[in-house]
């Protein structure tokens, strides 16, 4: 089943999917909070290396109603272009984490305000060989049912009127390392389509190396011919989960301050903030002509 997974540049990523009825997730990003509707989790991203053996997630309710949430664990493989799947074997050189986790609680019913934490477990680690462990935590609302009595509305005396109910949710990854795990990536085949001036379309290939995942945020700065650096798109919490050794991404520029952008170049950045400290993992540049 296909998981597309149109980039956003707010402070999270959007994907849906269909089962039974109308599922969306959410795939986790490095930021202070993950959210979903009115569920909020953090933090985005639970990773086990070293010593540590226990994570706990804080669950909360924005909302103005009470929600009741299940939470499994599920299985996912990145594609290229961005979108997922969701699968159940691993692919080649892909590991799951799930059967080396342990959560608790299963389910959570939270009032409007409240909030929730949720104990995550690394288990069996002595189990476990060098490298990367991957798995993703699924937070799924469970929808009001209809009360029992209640009459099925009829569109016409030939014919049912058939509802889909929207049930939304968010996953974040977790992830164990073991041993020595590395990554490094590199920015390639940078393009820049200016068939829409109002909005040019700069696409780049990160290309992936080692045994861990990277994630980290993306800008883009438009250097004008006099030096001078302008942000002019940003793409907040760009993974590329291992095994994949490549992503396409593309990203639309903003031009409200009228950009020439068939002259300087353009710069992109892609940086992982660790603590208080930010580091750049990759830097390339684009010619404008």
């Amino acid at each position: 089943m296909k998981l597309l997974l149109p980039l956003s540049f707010s402070t999270y990523v959007l994907f849906p999917f269909l089962f039974p009825v109308l599922i969306a997730m959410l795939l986790g990003t490095p930021l202070p909070a993950l959210a979903q509707g009115n569920l909020l989790v953090t933090p985005m991203r639970v990773i086990f290396d070293g010593q540590k053996r226990t994570e706990e997630l804080n669950l909360a309710n924005s909302g103005k109603d009470t929600a009741r949430y299940v939470i499994s664990l599920i299985e996912i493989r990145m594609n290229k272009d961005g979108t997922f799947d969701k699968i159940s074997e691993p692919d080649s050189g892909q590991q799951f984490a799930s059967k080396h986790l342990r959560f608790f609680p299963r389910s959570v019913v939270l009032g409007p305000n409240e909030a929730q934490v949720v104990k995550v477990q690394l288990t069996r680690s002595s189990q476990l060989t060098t490298g990367e462990y991957r798995s993703h935590l699924y937070f799924r609302a469970v929808p009001n049912e209809k009360p029992l009595g209640e009459p099925i509305t009829l569109t016409d005396s030939n014919g049912i009127s058939v509802k889909l109910t929207p049930v939304f949710g968010l996953s974040i990854p977790v992830i164990i390392r073991v041993g020595e795990t590395t990554a490094s990536v590199r920015l390639s085949d940078l393009s820049l389509d200016s068939a829409r001036p109002e909005a040019p379309q700069l696409s780049m290939v990160f290309n992936r190396t080692g045994n861990a995942s990277v994630y980290g945020d993306v800008t883009v700065d438009y250097i004008s011919p006099q030096g001078k650096a302008t942000l002019v798109a940003m793409a907040r919490g760009m993974a590329v989960y291992a095994p994949n050794q490549q992503r396409n991404l593309h990203l639309w520029l903003n031009n409200k301050q009228g950009l020439d952008y068939h002259k300087g170049r353009l710069r992109v950045t892609y940086s992982v903030k660790r603590k208080t400290v930010t580091d750049r993992m990759t830097q390339a540049e684009l010619q404008l002509r």
